[in-house]
């Protein structure tokens, strides 16, 4: 642009024309850091640029020589700037090894869980037979042999009604917690389902919400777990049962480490479940009726749409957070105990332990294994038919089924 006179930078000439100096300071490259900006100086008063130039000109301060090699040399220093986003393999210095040390195989945390527990079996079961070595045990062993007194009058044998009760206990709780698992790790629910208002699934004077089909059922199966277990809790008191599975004395605790001893050591106690069980049995099977099957009811009842809608009072009392808390601890008790159960069935004499359950017979025959396939075979047909197709004209009749 004619008759433009640039501003006066620092190191220039006074009256704003470049001397010789400076252009070939300008024109030779400077292997220096990155210079920090130089402010402008004002420019001369007695040479103030032309109005409709300085328009023109843009708003940002013009790269000086020196600015620029310096600029140069900083991109060449610098990696590029999707360097950080690469993965780490791709640069040299991890190297491949590096990554794959940090990923970890999906086989590997369950096969450490595996083998230390396998560890921690064997451990127990050499200090178990290491303690049955010395003489204060093997008395202590003698004295307690792991069977707790019971009443005079407590009933020998296992009445029919009991081995019935026993096959819908099994099947109620395996769907249960078939059903309370996928409720636990279900994302989309295949339908939902809404109760009808003023009914049975929704009691007067609450307002009815959606619930997935998975929580249906899983409340469904719970409800008729209830009455079933009702009716056996009451049979127990009537027939004195009762008395074959609840604790009436002290020395059922000495009983209870004397017969984990035993079993800790493979040398397991005599069983004889036709006249009494051993006070481990016996502690399990109090706690699975009388502890842990009424905190299932009470915190699935609080999750359940039984639950009123709106007591607000009540609400701040037993906060729903408990009940999660504690519903999902007692499910583990429960798939703890049917493996500890099944295995003991099998490993103390199954054909007897089964007519016992099924048959109400003290032989070893085939019966009971039979009734017990039979039993089985039943369960796994109700475990295929959970399923949205078969479950959804149900669950119609008590409510409203929704995409969502």
């Amino acid at each position: 642009m004619q008759g433009y006179t640039p501003l006066r930078q620092r190191g220039d000439a006074p009256t704003g024309q470049p001397t010789e100096s400076s252009a070939a300071a300008a024109e030779a490259p400077v292997d220096v850091p990155v210079a920090e900006p130089v402010a402008e100086e004002p420019a001369v008063a007695e040479q103030p640029p032309v109005a409709d130039e300085v328009a023109e000109y843009p708003a940002q301060k013009k790269p000086t020589a020196v600015e620029e090699p310096a600029t140069q040399a900083a991109s060449v220093a610098q990696p590029p700037a999707d360097a950080k986003k690469r993965p780490a393999e791709e640069h040299p210095a991890a190297g491949s090894q590096g990554a794959s040390a940090i990923q970890m195989k999906p086989w590997v945390k369950p096969a450490v869980i595996v083998i230390g527990a396998v560890l921690l079996a064997l451990l127990v079961v050499l200090a178990a037979r290491g303690l049955r070595t010395l003489e204060p045990i093997q008395n202590f062993i003698a004295t307690y042999d792991g069977h707790s007194t019971m009443p005079d009058s407590a009933p020998v044998g296992i009445p029919a009604w009991l081995g019935w009760q026993h096959f819908l206990n099994m099947f109620f709780i395996v769907l249960i917690i078939r059903t309370g698992l996928q409720v636990r790790h279900e994302k989309r629910p295949p339908a939902m389902w809404t109760p009808k208002a003023n009914s049975w699934f929704s009691p007067k004077g609450n307002s009815p919400k959606k619930y997935s089909l998975s929580i249906w059922t899983h409340q469904a199966l719970d409800a008729l777990w209830v009455l079933n277990g009702v009716v056996f809790v009451i049979l127990l008191a009537i027939t004195g049962q009762w008395m074959r599975v609840v604790p009436t004395s002290w020395d059922v605790f000495p009983n209870m480490i004397s017969g984990a001893i035993q079993y800790a050591s493979l040398n397991w106690p005599v069983e004889n479940g036709w006249i009494h069980y051993n006070a481990l049995q016996m502690t399990s099977y109090f706690l699975v009726i009388y502890v842990a099957a009424p905190l299932a009811i009470l915190t699935g009842v609080r999750m359940s749409s039984w639950w009123p809608t709106e007591p607000k009072a009540l609400n701040r009392v037993y906060p729903i957070e408990l009940a999660r808390k504690v519903h999902f601890p007692v499910m583990l008790f429960f798939v703890a105990f049917l493996l500890v159960h099944v295995f003991l069935v099998f490993t103390t004499g199954a054909l007897k332990n089964l007519n016992h359950m099924y048959a109400s017979r003290d032989a070893a025959d085939a019966w009971g294994l039979v009734i017990f396939l039979v039993s089985v075979a039943i369960v796994a047909a109700a475990w295929v038919f959970m399923k949205p197709m078969f479950l959804m004209p149900v669950a119609s009749m008590t409510g409203k089924i929704s995409k969502n």
